[in-house]
């Protein structure tokens, strides 16, 4: 199968491991070419990864994980800090390399970036090199609740993680560029819920990359536990809108297709974390409602295949 899209990955893979599952969905999706991928940091002081070398944790993390499906796609670390001034960039390495990408000439894959934590790395990029903006599509898991479309968050006031990691950033991204950006916010992010029974059964019981998927989440309920959290029977892989909207898409007229968004002016971004009106904002897709049998059952199907 012939790849139909390029897809730059950024995620924090040394926080939630949700982020590994997805990772190794996008590499096991033959429609999309992933150039490289950016391990991004977290919020300082996480409870994750509380080090100052997020980001290069991050990388580690990922290359193990690609070693292990057999990849040898180049991971790059991006910067250990966020942004300072929404206005400023940070030349890591790895915001020079998405600003490479987009310009690139010998290529008409369309390019998305698909962002599971922060926009430290894009934001700088686009501060870096502006006529990247039209050269690709941002597709981010982040950002509270829009008023009127889904529910509200259980837990008023309270910034989104991956928002709260880089607020400068999304800030750079949502009021001073032209970004094309499709979000998953937090309301719909968590309809990405999966059963610890189906992870023991279609995840588990697949070889090394089913057990260290698997893994990942045990470790993780060991770790509430420890701290008094009672997780009950679920978990939310909510990077995994990232797969579903950049390689499963329809056939004809190729869109994904079987997920519900809505479209609004682009909001400005507060600097407190919030969303401002702004009827003139750029249009934006905000996904409401996805696909999540198409999603996990195509992600079951593919980890099982590995150890076929």
């Amino acid at each position: 199968m012939q790849p139909r899209y390029r897809v730059i990955i950024d995620n924090d893979f040394s926080g939630d491991p949700d982020d590994l599952f997805q990772l190794a969905h996008h590499v096991l999706s033959p429609s999309v070419e992933i150039p490289f991928v950016i391990g991004s940091h977290l919020a300082a002081g996480d409870h994750f990864d509380p080090s100052d070398r997020q980001a290069d944790n991050a990388a580690d993390i990922a290359r193990d994980l690609l070693a292990l499906l057999g990849s040898d796609i180049p991971v790059l670390a991006g910067s250990n800090i966020g942004l300072a001034d929404a206005a400023v960039p940070i030349a890591s390495a790895a915001a020079e390399a998405i600003v490479r990408e987009a310009l690139r000439e010998d290529t008409d894959l369309p390019l998305f970036v698909a962002l599971g934590a922060g926009m430290t790395e894009l934001a700088s990029a686009v501060l870096l090199e502006p006529r990247i903006a039209n050269r690709l599509t941002a597709v981010w898991i982040g950002g509270p609740e829009h008023e009127g479309l889904g529910l509200d968050f259980p837990i008023a006031g309270r910034v989104e993680y991956n928002l709260a990691i880089d607020i400068p950033a999304a800030r750079t991204v949502f009021n001073d560029s032209t970004v094309p950006l499709w979000q998953v916010p937090r309301n719909t992010y968590r309809q990405a819920l999966v059963s610890f029974a189906e992870l023991d059964a279609r995840v588990r019981p697949h070889g090394p990359l089913g057990r260290r998927l698997a893994e990942s989440i045990d470790s993780l309920a060991a770790m509430a536990e420890s701290a008094g959290l009672l997780m009950g029977e679920t978990y939310c892989l909510g990077d995994q809108p990232l797969v579903l909207l950049t390689a499963l898409h329809s056939s004809f007229e190729a869109d994904p297709s079987s997920s519900t968004y809505a479209i609004r002016p682009t909001p400005l971004l507060s600097a407190e974390g919030w969303y401002e009106p702004r009827p003139d904002g750029r249009p934006m897709r905000i996904y409401t409602a996805l696909d999540t049998r198409l999603m996990f059952e195509d992600m079951y199907t593919k980890i099982a295949r590995v150890s076929a």
